[in-house]
């Protein structure tokens, strides 16, 4: 199973959320407290289980609507995702993958983890 990890910043707090074998498989913004964060943790855990993915990799890609996990690919020519809520905010984020398999199985493994992975505060 998964968790949320809150860690604290120079300027306020953020998330990530990492799979069973620890590894991060979103990240938050900064967030300027505490209870924010909970609530972005909270956005993405109702969001991320319903939302749709977006290609926006491939040339004439259907849009969705929100919440959705948005594909695309960085300067680094890596492929990463953000998931955003109903309101159309980014609410989590990847790390860059080299493949798109890889990618989407980190799509598959928010929606999975997301829904009832325990919230931790970083030591």
């Amino acid at each position: 199973m998964g968790k949320f990890v809150i860690r604290k910043t120079n300027t306020g707090a953020k998330f990530d959320l990492k799979a069973g074998n620890g590894e991060v498989i979103a990240t938050s913004e900064v967030y300027s407290s505490d209870a924010a964060c909970k609530n972005g943790i909270a956005s993405v855990q109702k969001n991320a289980p319903i939302a749709a993915v977006e290609n926006q990799t491939v040339e004439g890609y259907t849009t969705e609507k929100n919440p959705k996990f948005e594909v695309y690919t960085d300067k680094a020519g890596e492929f990463r995702f953000r998931l955003k809520a109903t309101n159309g905010q980014i609410i989590a984020v990847s790390e860059g993958y080299k493949a798109m398999a890889g990618c989407m199985n980190g799509i598959e493994s928010v929606k999975k983890n997301a829904v009832d992975s325990p919230i931790v505060e970083a030591d």
